[in-house]
């Protein structure tokens, strides 16, 4: 019988294979470039692609392409055969280094935000060596960066490497500084937790806005929701079962360390988790998985639907990002460690991710920012708009005695002078239970909460790793220069507690009173849009901040938060023109043709004997008469929104649909909403939440 562990990576070009199918001197001058990023030889890359070939078609690939991450946010592919044309008329199998490392594909349809003229179509895509190739279907998929005919990148993975290779350089100096002369680089690695809603088909078939939004526009709440926690962790039903089967299997064959899989809180919705693993590694798995995610669940005659917020009134779905920062030989550099030596380290790199969330938590909330997120942010166990830090009590209490040189009450009461006295021990288990903190410590990584569930981890990624990046560079820069390590060191540590701490805050994200209090007494950003927040993209803190580590160009700066903020905009014009389309076409004939029945069977019950009131008939035309006018009335204030976004400025578009054309759906949708628990379910359009839900 076949176990996992004989078909684990099967379907992926890992050093498994790159090891038995290479010689020698090729693999380990591949490795090199790997693990440090020197130049590929070419004729390293033709003796790959000659490898990677040959594995390829033994495994029945017919094709390869190369695999890539434009800033549509979801992934793209040009496939192209192995074949050549053979002298006597057959054909032969080939694929050189040139076809490996670098790829050709028309760029003109995807979204460039002006990096590239009408006449400069062409893009260029280029082998990530890092990240492993694959087979789906009959397809050798091979992961790769894309940029324009100018050079500039036009996808998620080319600023995501440029981030993970500037917070490696600062991280080294620090590290040289510790006395480590070993670690060859520092790498962050990522494990994404993902959430998920798995409804039937057939229901989502009948769906409108389902199928072209991805949530549910329109829906009055189900009699049962999450409110008795009997999903969480819940008994999981057999044709979920069978579909979270199939899953891991197709994941496992890819190579993806599929761990963790439960019912999650809301009604039919449920979450998947891997072993963490290198950051670019683990984006381009999380996009698989996702795709995969969907093409499993319709064999299963079901549909996976990775909106935020695909129902209104219980949980959204997110992606806790789970981050950490380790050495080449796996030394995690957020472990407190048991010397003094590890222990002052660790105090320095969390000081550098504490300082990097104060000061860029602008950037970490444009990382999250998109039109369904905005749905999810600060409702139902999502954590708020407002990014703050939990460290739990004991961490903070270790900080607390630091900045205020008085000895913590936890171990020997001595004051902690850094590099001298060992630190206390404290839980490195004492992990966080508190699911309304957006960015927590975990025992030895943060968990970044805010991302949503269809979004590519790229985006977040990008600004934690600039982000602390930046800390670590001012922390170098300091302390090279610095005539008593030791001293500046406890001082820049004590600074840095005292000038950021009131990024730290370990109690309820969604009490109204600490809103108030981070905004209003610690100064702390409360972006609830992201027409609020994608604008500060381009302030200049952040672009001398991203700029100055090489992850983006002032141009491709420019580029993103126009692509962002169109695709926020196109979002919910698409939302608006579906609700528009629904209320005229389903809700209102559907509510209309119940009250008209109403009145007839009113009027032949009178025709039998006038002296039947038939109130019930009689006072439900009403209500429904009057819902009719009122739907119809917000139906045209909506269209009369939709029609006044008549601007070129995607600022200033964005925040006409913030402030008018959201509320206008929202009014909309509070009527039909309305309408739909007094209308017979024999003349309602479309599925209801409670046959949604719960109708796997």
């Amino acid at each position: 019988m076949e176990t996992v562990r004989d078909y684990f990576g099967s379907l992926v070009f890992d050093d498994r294979n790159m090891k038995a199918t290479l010689p020698a001197k090729v693999y380990a001058s591949l490795r090199k470039t790997i693990d440090e990023g020197t130049e590929l030889d070419i004729s390293v890359a033709n003796a790959v692609a000659a490898a990677m070939k040959d594995w390829a078609v033994e495994n029945g690939a017919t094709h390869y392409t190369h695999w890539f991450q434009p800033l549509t946010g979801i992934t793209a592919e040009k496939h192209d055969s192995f074949i050549s044309p053979a002298p006597d008329g057959g054909v032969i199998m080939e694929f050189s280094g040139k076809e490996l490392i670098k790829g050709e594909p028309d760029a003109s349809s995807f979204p460039s935000g002006g990096l590239r003229a009408t006449f400069e179509a062409r893009g260029y895509t280029a082998w990530d060596p890092t990240s492993y190739a694959f087979i789906k279907g009959k397809t050798l998929c091979i992961p790769t960066a894309f940029c324009s005919y100018g050079g500039h990148a036009l996808d998620k993975k080319t600023p995501l490497l440029r981030s993970m290779e500037a917070l490696n350089v600062q991280a080294l100096r620090i590290l040289r500084l510790f006395g480590n002369d070993t670690a060859k680089a520092v790498r962050t690695n990522v494990g994404p937790e993902q959430e998920y809603f798995l409804v039937d088909k057939k229901l989502y078939d009948r769906r409108l806005d389902l199928r072209l939004t991805g949530r549910t526009l329109f829906g009055a709440p189900a009699p049962k929701g999450q409110e008795m926690d009997d999903h969480y962790f819940g008994v999981i039903k057999p044709r979920v079962a069978a579909f979270m089967e199939e899953l891991n299997v197709e994941l496992w064959k890819l190579g993806i360390l599929a761990k963790t899989e439960h019912n999650e809180v809301a009604p039919a919705q449920h979450e998947l988790a891997p072993i963490y693993t290198t950051t670019n590694l683990a984006t381009d798995q999380n996009q698989l998985t996702m795709e995969i995610m969907q093409k499993v669940a319709t064999r299963h005659g079901l549909v996976c639907l990775l909106h935020e917020k695909p129902f209104a009134g219980v949980n959204g779905s997110g992606k806790h990002n789970n981050w950490s920062i380790a050495t080449d030989a796996g030394q995690n550099l957020l472990s407190p460690g048991e010397t003094p030596y590890e222990n002052a380290q660790f105090l320095l790199f969390l000081c550098a991710v504490i300082k990097a969330v104060d000061d860029y938590q602008d950037l970490l909330r444009i990382s999250v920012a998109t039109a369904g997120n905005d749905h999810r942010l600060g409702a139902n166990e999502a954590p708020p708009a407002v990014v703050s830090v939990f460290l739990g009590d004991e961490l903070g209490a270790v900080l607390d005695a630091i900045e205020n040189d008085t000895p913590y009450q936890g171990a020997e009461k001595t004051k902690m002078k850094l590099g001298v006295h060992v630190l206390p021990k404290f839980n490195r288990d004492a992990t966080d239970r508190n699911r309304t903190s957006p960015f927590a410590f975990t025992g030895n990584k943060f968990e970044f909460r805010m991302l949503g569930s269809s979004n590519s981890i790229a985006c977040a990624n990008i600004m934690l790793n600039a982000a602390v990046a930046e800390s670590l560079k001012i922390y170098a820069d300091r302390l090279e220069s610095a005539d008593d390590f030791e001293s500046a060191l406890h001082d820049m540590i004590k600074k840095t507690i005292s000038d950021h701490k009131r990024i730290i805050f370990n109690g309820n994200g969604y009490d109204d009173a600490w809103i108030k209090e981070a905004t209003e007494e610690r100064g702390l950003l409360n972006y609830r849009t992201t027409a609020d927040c994608m604008p500060h993209l381009l302030d200049k803190k952040n672009a001398d901040m991203l700029i100055g580590h090489g992850v983006f160009s002032q141009a491709e700066l420019r580029s993103r938060c126009e692509i962002m903020l169109e695709n926020y905009n196109k979002s919910i014009l698409i939302e608006a023109r579906t609700m528009l389309e629904m209320a005229r076409t389903q809700i209102l004939p559907a509510v209309e043709g119940y009250a008209a029945k109403l009145a007839k069977n009113a009027g032949k019950i009178r025709a039998l004997d006038e002296g039947i009131a038939c109130r019930y008939e009689t006072d439900l035309v009403k209500k429904l008469s009057a819902l009719t006018d009122g739907i119809e009335e917000k139906t045209d204030a909506l269209e009369t929104a939709v029609k006044g976004l008549c601007t070129d400025d995607v600022i200033t578009e964005s925040a006409m649909i913030r402030d008018a054309l959201l509320p206008a759906m929202e009014a909309l949708r509070a009527l039909c909403d309305e309408a739909e628990t007094l209308t017979s379910k024999d003349f309602w359009p479309f599925p209801t939440y409670a046959q949604l839900l719960f109708g796997v």
